[in-house]
């Protein structure tokens, strides 16, 4: 019988084997909006995001990128006495800043020989070849600087995606995968497991999808609801019902099962700001939740890449 650790490829085992020792992300949070919030695609942007963007664990963004990456990593170093570090741009969409701001972050996180790679947050509609053009001369000017491109799709159902006010279909989002793709950078993709609107179906289709794009990297979220939100306003009308908790445990289960065992897993749930939610993972800690989905997949004894048997002309085997 598998291991527990074995039956998903997990992140931290991951920078271990790919640097020779733990490798932490210091999360940079800068001002910024998006063209879903300022009129450029849309207003108001996506119907569950706040103000702070996906920065609420974050430091000031006051601070300058210098500033912000010294304190983190002088905590970082304190508490697990860490030596190699990931400048993580997190909050809003990084590639809508002006390209002379845009480099000129990304040169600031680069100064430090500490920090071994950059990771860059942003929307599908925000990838331009003129963004990653730099990236990836900055990446042969630093030798060996690791870059990684996170893009939030949350889930491949179209619909949906309208539902929640992406701004954004699934085309932009299989277009940003081929421009990244060129430059051999990794990326890594932003789902909700628990959208109202979505069903089993649509989970497998993501694990599908993202398995025949070779992304390298998933990031799993539950859907949480914020106050003064337009989701919040549907969540207190009571516009949508969420899974329960034992659903959510079965999509994550589900999605592994059809995910390329090739594929490193960086989160199961996310953690959701802790002020100001009218819900956030079903009021359980998101540690106790990923036990949850270890424990149902040992239950259940299945594993990452359990049903990959898809792609490659499955009908001809």
């Amino acid at each position: 019988m598998k291991e527990k650790s074995t039956r998903y490829r997990q992140y931290s085992e991951h920078l271990v084997k790919k640097f020779g020792e733990k490798v932490y992300k210091l999360p940079v949070n800068l001002p910024g909006t998006c063209p879903n919030r300022d009129g450029k695609v849309g207003r108001g942007g996506c119907i569950f995001c706040d103000e702070e963007g996906a920065g609420f664990e974050c430091l000031s963004n006051s601070l300058s990128v210098k500033e912000q990456l010294a304190e983190n990593k002088t905590f970082f170093k304190k508490r697990f006495n860490a030596h190699k570090f990931i400048a993580y741009f997190q909050a809003f969409t990084n590639t809508y800043l002006p390209l002379e701001q845009f480099t000129e972050n990304m040169r600031a996180a680069c100064i430090d020989p500490d920090i071994v790679g950059i990771s860059v947050s942003t929307r599908p509609d925000c990838v331009n070849d003129a963004y990653l053009d730099f990236l990836l001369n900055l990446q042969q000017e630093r030798g060996n600087l690791d870059i990684n491109i996170e893009l939030g799709l949350q889930t491949v159902n179209y619909h949906t995606l309208k539902k929640i006010n992406r701004g954004h279909t699934l085309a932009e989002f299989v277009d940003a995968v081929s421009r990244i793709k060129s430059r051999n950078f990794e990326i890594c993709v932003h789902l909700i497991l628990n959208l109202p609107w979505d069903n089993l179906t649509d989970v497998i289709e993501n694990a599908k999808l993202l398995s025949a794009l070779k992304v390298d990297y998933v990031k799993l979220h539950s859907l949480y609801v914020v106050t003064n939100t337009p989701l919040g306003d549907m969540y207190r009308r009571g516009e949508f019902t969420l899974i329960s908790l034992e659903e959510y445990i079965k999509r994550v289960g589900t999605f592994l099962e059809y995910l390329d065992p090739e594929i490193v897993i960086q989160r199961l749930v996310g953690k959701g700001p802790q002020e100001r939610t009218l819900f956030n993972n079903w009021g359980t800690s998101w540690w106790r939740i990923k036990v949850m989905v270890e424990d149902y997949l040992e239950e259940k004894n299945t594993y990452q890449g359990r049903y990959f048997d898809y792609l490659n002309g499955k009908a001809l085997r």
